[in-house]
């Protein structure tokens, strides 16, 4: 296993440490593994005068998965996007084809008081999330800011998707559902955008496809408020860039924290980056507070897709799960009567439940 290691910038540094750990103590002598590190993010413009240095997007590219921590500084988006801290992953996935981003939001039994939701409407939750990753607002051309006649500024992007790569996110959702509960939910905007008419139209017709998931669609802005008022009616919910950057970050509430959410992006081989969804985090960055239990779960993530190794990502699944049973906590889901702990002391307390978990 050839596994490009990019811890990147703030929280990303201490949460990768953490994962890294916990994969050598998990792997061990079991499988072959080459751990190599580059620096991205801030950490790359550091290194080589780039936020994704030519060094790591080759290492990146001879890898077979990349574990990534986190990337961008306060203050990002006023600078050129080229050398923009935070555009570097966004740069890594469209060079590497990482085009369909898995987000599970699954609720841990012992989080339920965590959420600020109640306990009825989150206890058992279970969803993913599959967003287009390489498309959409993002990345569409052409995008900037320009001066009119008059001195007026106007800043424009451009939304487009095309038939393609509507159609290969579509055929993931569906083939994802069918090895869950067999419903795929399209989330668009159709009553106002073109490209939303497109998106549902493709989606529709792929659909056809596979008679036994049965297929809805709902607009952006009713399935923000249904994954608030009614989460557990969903499976697979499909959309595109922007919208799934959005939904996955407030379903982060359902879950108790943004901490506790891991992520997968994949090409059409198995290929895949694999992330904690909550950024570098910068007022809590180096004072060990960082929750580490997303990237420790996204590195599961990277052995069940990349590796087919399911085994031992269930062993991470379960570790994790006995460690917030003991009642381990981190300040995010920190509740009273449980154990407070920083970044280190959770990473250890996941090592040493490997041990403890078959």
């Amino acid at each position: 296993m050839k596994i490009a290691v990019l811890p990147g910038d703030g929280v990303g540094q201490e949460v990768t440490a953490q994962a890294v750990r916990v994969l050598k103590a998990l792997v061990g002598n079991q499988l072959a593994m080459e751990l190599v590190e580059a620096p991205i993010g801030q950490a790359g413009v550091d290194a080589a005068g780039d936020p994704l240095p030519m060094q790591t997007l080759e290492i990146a590219r001879k890898a077979d998965a990349i574990l990534f921590g986190a990337a961008g500084v306060p203050g990002d988006e006023n600078i050129p996007y080229d050398m923009r801290p935070g555009a570097s992953l966004l740069r890594l996935r469209k060079d590497l084809g990482l085009f369909a981003n898995f987000r599970p939001v699954f609720l841990f039994p012992e989080l339920v008081g965590a959420s600020t939701l109640k306990r009825e409407v989150v206890e058992g939750l279970d969803l993913m999330i599959l967003r287009e990753l390489t498309g959409d607002v993002y990345f569409g051309e052409p995008r900037g800011i320009r001066t009119t006649a008059t001195g007026e500024r106007i800043g424009f992007n451009t939304m487009s998707y095309s038939e393609s790569e509507i159609e290969r996110i579509a055929h993931v959702a569906f083939q994802t559902a069918r090895k869950r509960n067999h419903k795929v939910c399209s989330v668009d905007k159709a009553n106002v955008l073109e490209v939303s008419q497109l998106w549902r139209e493709i989606v529709t017709k792929v659909g056809t496809e596979y008679p036994d998931v049965a297929l809805t669609h709902v607009f952006v802005d009713a399935a923000a408020m249904m994954l608030m008022r009614e989460p557990k009616q969903f499976d697979v919910i499909v959309t595109g860039n922007i919208f799934g950057d959005i939904l996955s970050d407030c379903a982060a509430m359902l879950t108790g924290s943004i901490g506790m959410l891991p992520s997968a992006s994949v090409g059409l081989n198995q290929k895949g980056l694999y992330e904690p969804v909550h950024g570098t985090a910068p007022d809590i960055a180096g004072k060990n507070l960082a929750n580490p239990l997303a990237a420790i779960l996204s590195m599961g993530m990277m052995l069940r897709y990349s590796f087919d190794q399911s085994a031992l990502a269930d062993r991470v699944q379960r570790a994790v799960g006995a460690v917030l049973a003991e009642g381990y906590r981190t300040t995010d889901i920190y509740e009273p009567g449980t154990r407070k702990v920083g970044t280190d002391e959770m990473g250890s307390a996941v090592v040493a439940m490997l041990g403890k978990v078959c």
